[in-house]
């Protein structure tokens, strides 16, 4: 038997020694991290970013923006997002195509929807025409109508199916902005300062009946509308989009309005912090472009479903217009003809 050598036992334990802390270590590293925040938002355009003009490519119409605001909170918080807001979803697409993202494990979820099942886009369409070919007022009475008698409830049956779904999650209701400021100044709208003021109207209705319906619930509303004072369309700046092109991004926030609009309010309650978004924070989100077009490519067959109901350019080509157009003595061929004769409908509403 060869003699012991203490230097070669010293040596053999240190090396030892060193082998189960390396492989400890590999342990540990191998160990998934905790778990980041799982954040689900759902809802419409007005969540899914519509008016940015920038899209992730996940094989959908949804229109999903790294703009947006629930892409711009959860890079800034370093959330998990599905997101699965979708343009032109109403309560029922919600219901159907939405909720099933929801489960026990998740943490934050936002909503925006009801603008849809209101026809808010039809109304505008009608309200965009000049005042002696439209009904105005009576499509704004129709939305306001759903708003007070049907909608409360629509929305109390999705909130409680919301809170079965994610029983553990912090939800946060988002409102709509006030679009309008008094003035159109477009040139293919004839939006009158009265009919931009029961817009507006309809649009604090909205918001009012959303909240209400959310704080049954016990979930928090985040409202826009201060937030978004100054910087309606034709304000300077503009937060939301006036007649664009493409027309679908009409009369609804562009970057800035999710940016300096949207993510201060709906961060607040969401998360406890008033965020304000910089250009790292920005940068970070668009990141995450192919990560979530990835994840939603999952979901396009359900989401080819939805139907958006956009905002239509006024078409003063057809029968309907042309018949109205003859009773009021208004020549379509004349811009001025068309001007005057809305001015005059207009002094008309206005008294």
């Amino acid at each position: 038997m060869s003699p012991r050598h203490p230097l070669r036992r010293t040596l053999g334990r240190a090396l030892a020694a060193t082998a189960a802390i390396a492989a400890a270590g590999a342990v540990l590293a191998a160990a998934p991290s905790q778990a980041a925040t799982s954040y689900v938002a759902l809802g419409d355009s007005y969540s899914s970013g519509t008016g940015t003009r920038t899209y992730i490519n996940d094989g959908t119409s949804c229109q999903r923006s790294t703009y947006a605001y629930p892409s711009l909170i959860a890079a800034a918080k370093g959330y998990t997002l599905n997101f699965r807001a979708c343009s032109g979803a109403r309560i029922p697409d919600v219901t159907n195509t939405q909720l099933s993202a929801l489960s026990s494990t998740t943490v934050k979820v936002t909503i925006s929807v009801g603008g849809n099942d209101a026809g808010f886009a039809d109304v505008l369409t009608e309200c965009a025409m000049p005042g002696w070919a439209s009904d105005c007022n009576g499509a704004i009475d129709g939305a306001q109508n759903y708003i007070n008698t049907t909608l409360p409830g629509q929305l109390s049956t999705l909130y409680g199916q919301i809170r079965a779904k994610a029983p553990n999650a912090k939800v946060v209701v988002v409102g709509y902005p006030r679009i309008f400021m008094g003035e159109d100044c477009n040139a293919f709208t004839w939006f009158s300062p009265d009919e931009q003021t029961r817009l507006n109207q309809t649009a604090d209705l909205l918001n009012s009946k959303t909240s209400a319906q959310a704080s049954a619930r016990g979930f928090s509303f985040a409202n826009p509308t201060s937030r978004f004072i100054g910087h309606a369309v034709c304000d300077s700046p503009e937060w939301i989009n006036g007649l664009s092109d493409p027309v679908s991004e009409s009369y609804h926030p562009n970057v800035a309005g999710h940016r300096d609009g949207y993510t201060p309010v709906v961060s607040t309650p969401l998360t406890s912090t008033t965020l304000a978004v910089d250009a790292a924070t920005m940068r970070k989100a668009a990141a995450s472009a192919d990560r979530l077009a990835t994840q939603q490519r999952q979901y396009a067959a359900r989401d080819a479903s939805i139907e958006p109901k956009e905002f239509r350019l006024p078409d003063l080509t057809t029968p309907e217009v042309k018949a109205a157009a003859a009773r009021a003595g208004v020549d379509l061929s004349s811009r001025a003809s068309i001007d005057a004769a809305d001015r005059v409908w207009s002094q008309r509403q206005a008294r």
